[in-house]
């Protein structure tokens, strides 16, 4: 199984990547996420999902472990292929897919391409209780050991300011990355500017 395709963007379209890796080009389909993500770059990681069926092979391509995983829990969803994932992946950041299947926010979904009231009601449905578990996203980064008393700390502030532990459990570990040495009052309001 490939986990990352290492290499330098030969060709990159809104739809497509091509990175070349040690002589070898491969072309991955992307999400708009992606290509934002990889616009001014020359060199790439792109994380893949391998797609295979009778008829066809094919890469599908992210700029994030975190897109990734969302797309693989999109696509667990019964009725929900891996173009609509990817359509959706396209229309709403990973932050608003998974915020919008929490707050049951079924219009928000509809507005994506394809898909429909029941597919919508589906999602929300099989993968609420998934994305509150913290399924579909990276993990691995979640919160260091070292932290987790200011974690806590600001967890429980920013509950008893009305915000739910799924909300804040999604904010914090991006504060958490790009500020380490947060306390607990920079956590909180960095925090209560993303909720």
């Amino acid at each position: 199984m490939i986990d990352y395709i290492k290499g330098q963007i030969i060709e990159l379209t809104p739809t497509e990547l091509v990175l070349e890796c040690h002589g070898i080009g491969y072309s991955i389909l992307i999400s708009l996420q992606t290509y934002e993500a990889f616009q001014l770059k020359t060199d790439a990681v792109a994380y893949i999902h391998h797609y295979i069926r009778e008829d066809e092979e094919l890469f599908y391509g992210f700029a994030t472990k975190d897109e990734r995983e969302l797309f693989r829990l999109l696509i667990g969803v019964s009725g929900i292929g891996v173009a609509s994932a990817r359509m959706m992946l396209s229309t709403l950041s990973s932050d608003e897919i998974r915020q919008a299947i929490l707050s049951e926010d079924i219009n928000r979904i509809k507005s994506v391409k394809g898909i429909g009231l029941k597919s919508a009601q589906r999602l929300v449905l099989e993968l609420k209780d998934k994305i509150v578990k913290g399924e579909g996203s990276e993990t691995t980064q979640l919160f260091k050991v070292d932290n987790s008393g200011i974690v806590d700390e600001a967890t429980t502030a920013l509950v008893m300011l009305g915000f739910t532990k799924a909300n804040i459990s999604k904010v914090l570990p991006g504060i958490l990355k790009s500020n380490p040495g947060a306390r607990v009052e920079d956590l909180i309001k960095a925090a209560l500017k993303k909720l």
